[in-house]
């Protein structure tokens, strides 16, 4: 009995490490100031994160990059469209995380008038959103996307007429 509960120990612990070692705790604790609408908390923890390319796997490089771009879709877009991509060239473990990523570049693109690439970048996020988690937003972009589309109406049947200044 005492050698059951020391090696059920002994797995917690260990599992503990290996999650630590695949999960950067620093990635881990941004995450949960983010959920939290924390973003100069989020903002810190990711900071002390000094070298990024050596200190991180491939994937935590692409989760890194995508909560810098979170935190700068609120105040710099240019800058948050360059970590977005990044994070897209690392690649996200989850298809979710995927979508959601997809779904911030659309907007990014829409607001630059690139409205191609913002309906290409949406039906991939819509096809990796299996449990349809992001519809409201995605149904939303797509509504505003139609309403700029659709040309100014100009109402009252006749023009108003300038005097013509020839000479």
């Amino acid at each position: 009995d005492v050698y059951k509960r020391e090696g059920i120990m002994w797995v917690l612990l260990s599992g503990i490490f290996v999650f630590l070692y695949f999960k950067n705790e620093f990635i881990l604790l941004a995450f949960l100031r983010l959920r939290k609408q924390d973003l100069p908390g989020a903002d810190k923890w990711l900071n002390k994160i000094s070298n990024p390319a050596s200190a991180l796997t491939k994937k935590q490089q692409g989760y890194f990059n995508y909560l810098k771009g979170i935190m700068l879709s609120q105040t710099n877009m240019n800058e948050a469209e360059k970590y977005f991509k990044t994070a897209l060239n690392f690649g996200l473990s989850m298809d979710y995380d995927l979508a959601m990523l997809k779904l911030n570049l659309a907007g990014i693109a829409f607001s630059k008038r690139r409205k191609q690439e913002a309906m290409k970048l949406l039906s991939e996020a819509q096809k990796l959103d299996k449990r349809g988690m992001l519809n409201e937003q995605i149904k939303m972009m797509k509504q505003q996307m139609k309403k700029a589309s659709i040309p100014n109406q100009h109402y009252g049947g006749h023009r108003q007429q300038r005097p013509s200044r020839r000479r």
